[in-house]
């Protein structure tokens, strides 16, 4: 609740009664003022529901989009996961002053104002992808499938370096350009996002238990997380779709691309995710610029012990020091203490599920990225049954603290009972010639090392550091062509087609 204004009530409380009381007696009905259609909680609930899907679509847009960042910047596993948590790190550094300070001012505004800091920061995110210039991966087929178009459609060019009469134009492979810095913009943007989301959670909730009745918070702040998982379901779905298209598309010649979603070097456009994520925050923010700062309310007066706690709450103002005050109390408080340490826990096992999720079942399942994304939240839906399933209980028996943590410790031990399935649910390992098995399709011992050269190859000049994968007719795939044998290759984009003449 706001300090000041109970202040001013419990200060002024049978000033105020009675001077009402008159005001209401002496004012004719038809000159009173009626309340904005504004000032309703259920208008600032659905504002807050929509606010809500759009912070979650464009979180989860991020997520999903964690590999794509990942090969189109050239960066590490453990560098794309210090840009995801970024978010974190922003909301971690505002969160504690934005919830005691902001309490004090107009907090639909200020989360106005951090809706506007979320669409700058996925403007930023994307904004990469315009400077960055075409994407390009790593592929001697490029050099091959751009010499058979600037001869002849029909030419058949060697794979095998040693055979080849232009191999002074074919590179054995791809010199890798200068890593960029590209991707610290996609860092300092998911942290604007994370600051810009650091009023709405806490400010949104505390307005609607302020001025909610009190048999219907509950049941609020269930449906409007429920409507929130709508916003990761909608996230993963549309990144499943964008995956499909290529990084460049609109910027380059698509026939020109040799590779499909499905080949490991494969880029989505996921730029298009967050251009779309920072017009729906824009949009999200607009309504809470009319909202009003308070609401009437039509909860019964407080208790004598109640205003005694209050009075005591007024005696810290909103002052540093009665911002630490505030904080000593939480952190003396048992109950709040057990609370945030169960917390800190949880997210810190599901952010990092959710994060590399699937990146996991595109390894360990041989799916593509955009089928992946798709996987991932195909599953929301149950958790959006389950908030909205938890909400209508807790309002239909009045669950108190210990039934409602009852509820939480079932649902928890239930979940993880069945999470450990993962790790003896998967596809076999892709059979690659000359790392998991022989030539000749025999299996390897892979404490052995590498065994990438044989007879069929040894005379190619085949290069070791290129990961440019065929696929035999015998179902074993090959780091290369030129390590696979092959001697010719026809065709050119995505029908090079190459011929083993051994």
């Amino acid at each position: 609740m706001e300090v000041e204004k109970e202040c001013g009530e419990l200060n002024n409380l049978n000033i105020s009664t009675v001077a009402q009381d008159t005001q209401d007696e002496t004012v004719p009905d038809h000159q009173k003022k009626k309340p904005s259609c504004c000032a309703s909680i259920k208008t600032f609930l659905v504002a807050l529901s929509f606010c809500y899907f759009a912070k979650a679509f464009s979180g989860s847009y991020m997520k999903s989009s964690i590999t794509q960042i990942e090969r189109r910047f050239d960066i590490s596993s453990s560098t794309v996961g210090i840009v995801d948590g970024s978010f974190e790190i922003g909301n971690l550094l505002m969160i504690p002053f934005v919830s005691y300070f902001g309490a004090k001012l107009h907090r639909p505004r200020i989360i106005a104002a951090g809706c506007l800091m979320m669409a700058l920061g996925s403007f930023l995110t994307a904004m990469p992808h315009f400077f960055m210039g075409p994407y390009k991966y790593n592929s001697m087929k490029v050099e091959m499938s751009s010499q058979i178009n600037s001869i002849d459609s029909t030419y058949s060019v060697s794979p095998c370096l040693a055979n080849t009469t232009l191999t002074e134009d074919i590179k054995p492979e791809c010199v890798k350009e200068t890593s960029s810095y590209f991707w610290v913009y996609v860092l300092v943007g998911n942290m604007l996002r994370g600051i810009g989301e650091t009023p709405i959670t806490p400010l949104g909730i505390s307005y609607i238990d302020d001025f909610a009745e009190p048999k219907n918070t509950a049941l609020y702040i269930a449906c409007l997380h429920t409507v929130a998982l709508f916003g990761p379901m909608t996230g993963f779905m549309l990144s499943s779709l964008f995956a499909r298209l290529y990084v460049d598309i609109g910027f380059v010649n698509l026939d020109t691309v040799i590779i499909t979603p499905q080949d490991t070097r494969w880029v989505g456009a996921w730029w298009i995710g967050f251009l779309l994520g920072g017009v729906l925050m824009l949009i999200s923010g607009i309504p809470f610029c009319f909202l009003p700062k308070s609401m009437l309310t039509k909860k019964t007066q407080p208790s004598p012990e109640e205003q005694k706690l209050k009075v005591t709450e007024c005696d810290e103002k909103a002052t540093v020091n009665g911002f630490f005050l505030s904080l000593k109390a939480l952190v003396c408080n048992p109950l709040y203490s057990i609370l945030i340490i169960m917390t800190l826990f949880q997210m810190n096992s599901f952010l990092g599920f959710v994060t590399y999720l699937p990146k996991y079942i595109e390894q360990q399942y041989g799916q593509s990225t955009s089928k992946a994304n798709f996987i991932t939240g195909a599953s929301l839906p149950a958790a959006a049954l389950g908030m909205l399933l938890s909400g209508l209980m807790m309002k239909k028996y009045k669950f108190g603290l210990l039934s409602a943590s009852k509820l939480v410790f079932i649902s928890s031990l239930g979940s993880f009972i069945f999470f450990p399935s993962i790790f003896v649910i998967g596809c076999e390992r892709l059979e690659v010639a000359g790392m998991t098995v022989s030539y000749n399709g025999s299996k390897l011992d892979t404490l052995g090392g590498n065994q990438l050269f044989s007879d069929c190859n040894s005379d190619c000049r085949c290069s070791t550091s290129q990961w440019d994968p065929v696929c035999g007719v015998n179902n074993i795939t090959y780091m290369s062509a030129c390590l696979a044998g092959c001697k010719s290759s026809t065709g050119s984009g995505k029908s090079i087609v190459s011929d083993k003449n051994v």
